[in-house]
């Protein structure tokens, strides 16, 4: 029990002594910067707040303050990027995705609610990299708890 309480009294303490550490940006290496704009901006709502043309642009999202950074890639270098997908909240999440399939976004997976209670829908931006379009309301920054299915 005191090895435990030690252990948590030096976990908030390093929290505490931890620097502030903020997201700044990501950056997402595209093979054809304009298609990236027109997803980014005029699909997804980002505004371009820089650009270098031919080479790089930094958008920001139309409601905060994350950024997001669109860099040509070399010919040679690959774009490629298993592992990361990309999430976007979105409150009116079945209009929001019923306006991209009218512009001519594929959603390769319609919203749905998931199992730990937010509504997800998926699709792919012009280079292939994951997205997750949710919302997840109140329970965004709130402890997961896993619904069961009603075949379980």
């Amino acid at each position: 029990m005191a090895k435990r309480k030690a252990r948590a009294a030096t976990k908030r303490k390093t929290a505490k002594s931890a620097p502030a550490l903020e997201l700044n940006h990501a950056m997402i290496y595209v093979r054809n910067l304009a298609a990236a704009l027109e997803f980014y901006a005029n699909h997804l709502g980002f505004k371009v707040v820089d650009e270098y043309p031919g080479a790089y642009a930094r958008l920001q999202s139309a409601n905060g303050t994350a950024t997001l950074a669109l860099h040509a890639a070399k010919p040679e270098e690959s774009v490629s990027s298993p592992g990361v997908r990309l999430y976007f909240e979105v409150k009116e999440l079945q209009k929001f995705c019923a306006k991209l399939e009218e512009a001519g976004v594929r959603i390769a997976e319609p919203p749905k609610m998931m199992p730990w209670g937010w509504q997800h829908a998926y699709l792919n931006d012009p280079d292939g990299h994951e997205i997750s379009l949710y919302w997840a309301g109140k329970k965004r920054l709130q402890k997961t708890v896993m619904q069961q299915s009603a075949g379980a």
